[in-house]
C-alpha cells in the first residue's frame, strides 16, 4: 500500500485514539497505509509534512485548523502530492471554501475517496498560505484572541475580540496593485484573500475563489459606528457594493505600506509586526482532495 501521512494538531482533536481509528479505517478502505505525526508549538506541520514527503508519502492529511493547513500546504506546494483537509480549527476558511465536510468521518471519506483539484496559494513574507493575510485591525484581533476562548466559543471568540477594537484609530495605507499607481487610503485594515470568507462563513470578499488565478483585496476604512454598521450589512448580505467604508480590488501582486508598525497575520497565524506586507499569487500551486459532486 502507498503511504498516507496524517498530521494531527492534537489540541484540536478531543478523542485522539478514536480519531486515529477513523483515519486507519478510511485510509485502508481506500488502499492507503496510514502513518501519523503530530504538530508541536514549534512546528505547525511544515516539518512533519516535509518529513512525510522525504519518506515517500503519496498523500498528506492535515487534521487541524487553518494554521495546520497552511503549514502542510507550504510543504506540498509544487510537489503534485495531494492534501486532504480534516477541518478541526476555529475558522476552517479553506475547508469551507472547498466544501469539505465538517464531520471528521465525512471529511476523511471525501479525502480518501474524492478528486484532486488544483488551487492557488499566495505568498507573504516567505510564507505560503491558502486563505487570507492582513495588516492592521484583523491581525490585532487574531493576536488578542486567546486559544482557550477560541476552543470554547469557536469563531465567536474573534467576533467578541473585534467588537472591543472597533473604536481604534485609522492609519494611512499605501497600496500598489500589480505594479500600478499607488492608492492611498485612511483605513483600519487591509486584507488579501485567496478565500473571501471571515470566521463564521461571512463573505468579506464575495468574488474570491481558490482557483481563479487572482487575489482579492479588501480595504476596511469605517470611521465610526455608522461606518462599521454599513460594513457589517455588506458582509452579512455578501454585497458587492463598495464605498469609502469598504473597497475591494483584485490583483496578482499586492504591495501594502502603512504609516506605522502594525500587527500582521497569515491564515490566522500572527507574524512579526511591520509597516509593510507584500502578497504574491502562486497559481495552481497545490492539489487538494475535494468531494466528488
Amino acid at each position: 500500500m502507498a503511504a498516507a501521512a496524517i498530521i494531527i494538531n492534537r489540541t484540536r482533536v478531543r478523542d485522539l485514539p478514536r480519531f486515529r481509528r477513523q483515519c486507519c479505517l478510511a485510509a485502508r478502505a481506500a488502499g492507503w497505509e496510514p502513518t501519523f505525526a503530530e504538530t508541536t508549538p514549534g512546528d505547525h506541520g511544515l516539518g512533519a509534512a516535509r518529513d512525510a514527503l522525504a519518506a515517500g508519502a503519496g498523500l498528506v492529511v492535515a487534521a487541524g485548523g487553518d494554521g495546520t493547513v497552511r503549514a502542510c500546504a507550504q510543504a506540498l506546494a509544487g510537489t503534485g502530492v495531494p492534501l486532504v483537509i480534516v477541518p478541526r480549527g476555529t475558522a476552517n476558511l479553506a475547508a469551507r471554501a472547498l466544501g469539505i465536510p465538517v464531520r471528521p468521518d465525512a471529511a476523511l471519506a471525501a479525502g480518501f475517496g474524492g478528486r484532486d483539484h488544483p488551487i492557488d496559494l499566495a505568498e507573504a513574507d516567505g510564507m505560503l498560505f491558502a486563505a487570507m493575510a492582513g495588516i492592521g485591525l484583523d491581525a490585532a484581533v487574531v493576536s488578542s484572541t486567546p486559544d482557550l476562548l477560541k476552543r470554547h466559543l469557536g469563531w465567536l471568540a474573534y467576533a467578541a475580540g473585534g467588537v472591543t477594537r472597533l473604536a481604534g484609530r485609522r492609519r494611512v495605507f499605501s497600496l500598489r496593485l500589480d505594479g500600478g499607481p499607488r492608492l492611498t487610503r485612511l483605513a483600519r485594515s487591509v486584507v488579501v484573500g485567496n478565500v473571501g470568507l471571515l470566521p463564521g462563513g461571512f463573505a468579506l470578499l464575495p468574488d474570491a475563489r481558490l482557483d481563479d488565478g487572482l487575489l482579492d483585496v479588501g480595504i476596511l476604512a469605517p470611521a465610526g459606528p455608522a461606518g462599521w454598521g454599513r460594513v457589517a450589512r455588506r458582509v452579512l448580505t455578501s454585497s458587492r457594493h463598495d464605498d469609502q467604508n469598504l473597497e475591494r480590488y483584485r490583483a496578482r501582486r499586492i504591495e501594502i505600506e502603512a504609516d506605522a508598525e502594525l500587527p500582521r497575520e497569515v491564515d490566522g497565524e500572527v507574524i512579526t509586526p511591520g509597516r509593510s506586507l507584500t502578497v504574491t499569487l502562486r497559481p495552481a500551486a497545490l492539489l487538494v482532495r475535494v468531494p466528488i459532486r
